[in-house]
C-alpha cells in the first residue's frame, strides 16, 4: 500500500501537457489511468504488460460487438471494458514514465495496438450492421459505408496526428509549455476516443446506436479535413 501511495504522488508531479487534450482525457482518463499505473507498479507490471492489459480489454469489447446480438446490457459491458482498456492506455505511459523512461519497442507497441484497436472497432460495427439488420435498421446496403468512413477518417486522424508530432521542431529544453485551451479542450469533445466509446451505450437501441454512430462519423470526417489542413500549415513552415 505504501508503495501504491508513494507511486501516485510522485505521478501526480510528472503529468503530461494538458495541451491539445479533450476535457474528458484530462479530466477523467488520465486520472483514472495514474490511479492504475500505480497500482501496476506496486504490483510491478511493466509499462508492455499494462499495454497489453489495454488490448485485452479492448479486443474483448471489440469481439462482443461483432459476435453478440445488441443489446442494453451488452452495450454497457462494451463501454465498460472500451473504457478501462483507455484508461490503461493512459497509464502503461505514466508507469514508463515513473519508472523513468520508456522504450523505443514499447512505444512501437502501444502504437500498433491503438492502430489495431481503431481499425478493428469499426469494422465489428460493419459486421454488427451487417449481421443484425433488424436491430439496427441497416437493411440498406448503403449503411455498411458509415462505419467504413469512420474507420477511414479516424485512422487517418491518428496516423498523421502522430507523423506531424514526429516531424515537427521539438521544443527547446527548459522552455515553458503553452497553457491549455479550455475552449479548444470542449472543442475536442466530440473527437475524444473516451466519448466516442459512449456511444456504444446506446446498442440496445438499435436504430438510435446507429444514428448516434453515424453522426460521430460525420463530425470524425469534418474534423479530419480541419487537422489536416492545419497539419499541413504548420508543417509547410519547417525546413529540413
Amino acid at each position: 500500500m505504501a508503495r501504491f501511495g508513494t507511486a501516485l504522488r510522485e505521478l501526480r508531479g510528472a503529468q503530461k501537457s494538458a495541451k491539445g487534450v479533450s476535457l474528458y482525457s484530462r479530466f477523467v482518463n488520465r486520472p483514472v489511468g495514474r490511479y492504475l499505473a500505480a497500482g501496476s507498479y506496486a504490483l510491478g507490471l511493466t509499462p508492455n504488460q499494462v499495454t497489453l492489459l489495454s488490448a485485452a480489454f479492448s479486443f474483448a469489447a471489440v469481439a462482443a460487438v461483432a459476435l453478440a446480438a445488441p443489446s442494453w446490457g451488452l452495450g454497457i459491458a462494451v463501454w465498460a471494458a472500451l473504457a478501462v482498456g483507455f484508461a490503461f492506455d493512459s497509464a502503461d505511459g505514466q508507469l514508463a514514465r515513473l519508472r523513468g523512461g520508456g522504450s523505443a519497442a514499447g512505444e512501437w507497441l502501444d502504437h500498433v495496438v491503438d492502430a489495431a484497436k481503431l481499425t478493428a472497432l469499426h469494422a465489428c460495427v460493419l459486421i454488427a450492421f451487417h449481421r443484425f439488420p433488424e436491430a439496427f435498421g441497416t437493411g440498406s446496403q448503403g449503411w455498411l459505408l458509415v462505419p467504413l468512413g469512420f474507420q477511414f477518417a479516424a485512422v487517418v486522424t491518428f496516423f498523421g496526428g502522430l507523423l506531424t508530432e514526429k516531424l515537427k521542431p521539438k521544443a527547446a529544453p527548459g522552455s515553458p509549455a503553452a497553457a491549455p485551451s479550455t475552449l479548444r479542450a470542449v472543442a475536442l469533445l466530440p473527437v475524444d476516443y473516451g466519448v466516442f466509446c459512449l456511444v456504444f451505450l446506446l446498442l440496445g437501441g438499435g436504430t438510435l446506436f446507429r444514428w448516434a454512430y453515424a453522426g460521430l462519423g460525420a463530425v470524425a470526417a469534418l474534423f479530419l479535413v480541419a487537422f489536416l489542413a492545419k497539419w499541413y500549415r504548420e508543417l509547410s513552415a519547417v525546413r529540413r
